[in-house]
């Protein structure tokens, strides 16, 4: 399989069949083998019922249909754990991506990238405040994870699909993917891609989504930096509240000395302790969590790196060969 569309569905029953057409459109005119995976999350409308009568008229339409509303992330999950195209494309389904782009992310593809990401340049979101939100979002999120894209929440882009295989996705970080990639060297770019406003339904995006995303940016600099070494940064945080302590500690000896302030006179003490407390605190927890990450990698297999290529290791060393075919010599014994 050449491509396979990957598209999440809340309650868009308006849309399907506009984007079906449009998809139809422009992929038999590719000459690739493709399906479309439709991926029903959960709609209280009729959402579901009109997939299943196009899955029936169109053997290269496939549909998922959640037992309840998981939300996007798990959708695109689900729909690129079914997927078989060598090329993963997820695309929004309320009709505000463009299929006809599709040739545009393929064939950028196509140059060597491992991801192309589509970049809404004139978005149409009525909304100013979405707007903006999503502009300190983007710069945020390529400040902290090193992946500068212009608009990392756009649900259009194309992957090849071993990136996709190895990446395990949770709570809203469908729009990681690219940073999460990064870690294991991808290479990524960015084209602009088309925009049209919402026809049908309303959005599902709000403040509560904003929040979850600015908690999966602090998870994924963890995992950026710290996956495998997470004592550098409890370790880290406990040695310099252990410092802290210290000097919390001299300053009370200090004013005894100098002052004639006793101990158990001076609330500086209590501070020292509580620091030291925190600091030891600190860097067990930075040890537990060094046996949790080497748990998780070595009972699950997990690699703590990953390779582009190899050259030679399907074909067998020449010497190994001579050695095989050469006749055994046994020492005959002295009679």
């Amino acid at each position: 399989m050449d491509l396979s569309i990957v598209v999440p569905l809340f309650n868009e029953q308006e849309s399907i069949m506009p984007l079906y057409e449009g998809l139809i459109a422009v992929l038999r005119g590719l000459n690739k083998s493709f399906e479309i995976i439709f991926i029903n999350d959960g709609s209280t409308d009729d959402s579901y019922g009109i997939l299943c009568r196009l899955a029936e008229k169109d053997g290269q339409v496939k549909v998922i249909n959640l037992r309840r509303n998981f939300g996007q992330t798990a959708a695109m999950a689900a729909g690129f754990d079914h997927a078989q195209g060598r090329i993963i494309i997820p695309m929004d389904g309320d009709l505000q991506n463009d299929p006809v782009d599709i040739p545009l992310l393929i064939a950028k593809l196509e140059e060597g990238y491992d991801i192309v990401s589509g970049w809404r340049k004139d978005r149409q979101d009525k909304e100013i405040i979405r707007k903006v939100a999503s502009r300190l979002a983007n710069w945020s999120i390529g400040r902290i994870t090193g992946v500068k894209l212009h608009d990392s929440g756009c649900s259009m882009k194309a992957y090849r699909a071993e990136i996709l295989k190895g990446t395990r996705l949770y709570g809203e970080m469908h729009r990681f993917i690219p940073a999460l990639a990064n870690l294991m060297g991808a290479r990524i770019c960015e084209v602009p891609v088309t925009h049209h406003a919402r026809k049908f339904g309303q959005s599902k995006y709000g403040l509560r989504r904003t929040l979850k995303v600015i908690l999966d940016l602090i998870t994924v600099k963890f995992l950026a930096d710290f996956s495998t070494k997470p004592l550098y940064m409890f370790g880290g945080l406990g040695a310099v509240l252990f410092a802290f302590a210290v000097l919390a500690g001299f300053e009370t000896l200090y004013e005894k000395f100098a002052y004639g302030v006793y101990v158990h006179n001076n609330p500086v003490i209590l501070i020292a302790v509580f620091l030291a407390i925190l600091g030891v605190n600190f860097i067990v927890m930075g040890l537990l969590a060094e046996l949790i990450v080497r748990t998780y990698h070595e009972s699950q297999g997990k690699p703590i790196y990953h390779i582009r290529e190899t050259k030679n290791f399907d074909r067998p060393d020449e010497g190994v060969l001579q050695a095989k075919h050469e006749p055994v010599k046994t020492p005959v014994a002295e009679t």
